[in-house]
């Protein structure tokens, strides 16, 4: 018969070895910093360039001083924008690319985007072109409908800015009141 003391006392002597080369380890941990750093900075280059790509865009509206009374108004997150059709091809121009909290507010005037911390614009009635439940745009998917696209000229481009409301149950009601304004502009310019 075998004894099962010998194999309980090489179980036993297995121990792992003691590190002793600690200069490839920190050189380990260091070149992997670097390259972590390297991706970075490669990043942030890519978003300068892109923002250097599209300098032609003109600055961005400011709200009036007195731009009516507000017949919405929606707390949420700011997306991003877009060029219009294309939800990949971010733009990053004039802040347009940070996301951010955002405090929307729909006059007769157009509408007024307050968001803490990155640049506040205003989208004149005359520039808003549609509105549409969507569910994403650059970089950000939601479900279907869970996200409110603006779709806004500015200069000789047509923009997609997106949103999301703390409260879902409001993106349906701000779609029929922007396309309703929009028609209604349209029609009044018709004429």
């Amino acid at each position: 018969m075998t004894s099962v003391a010998p194999v309980i006392l090489l179980a036993a002597e297995k121990e792992s070895a003691e590190v002793t080369d600690w200069a490839a380890r920190v050189g380990w941990v260091v070149g992997l910093g670097l390259f972590v750093a390297l991706v970075y900075w490669l990043m942030r280059e890519g978003w300068k360039w892109r923002g250097t790509l599209q300098g032609d865009l003109p600055a961005l509206p400011a709200a009036p001083d007195s731009p009516g009374r507000a017949k919405l108004t929606m707390s949420g997150r700011y997306h991003g924008s877009t060029t219009a059709g294309q939800w990949l091809d971010r733009i990053v121009a004039h802040g347009l690319g940070t996301r951010s909290r955002v405090e929307l507010t729909l006059t007769d005037a157009g509408l007024d985007v307050v968001r803490p911390g990155a640049a506040d614009f205003f989208v004149p009635v005359a520039a808003l072109r549609e509105a549409r439940l969507d569910k994403g745009i650059a970089g950000k998917v939601l479900t279907e409908g869970g996200l409110l696209v603006v779709t806004w000229a500015h200069g000789d481009k047509l923009i997609d800015s997106g949103f999301r409301s703390d409260h879902a149950a409001e993106h349906k009601e701000w779609v029929d009141t922007l396309n309703d304004m929009i028609n209604k502009t349209e029609t009044e310019g018709a004429r």
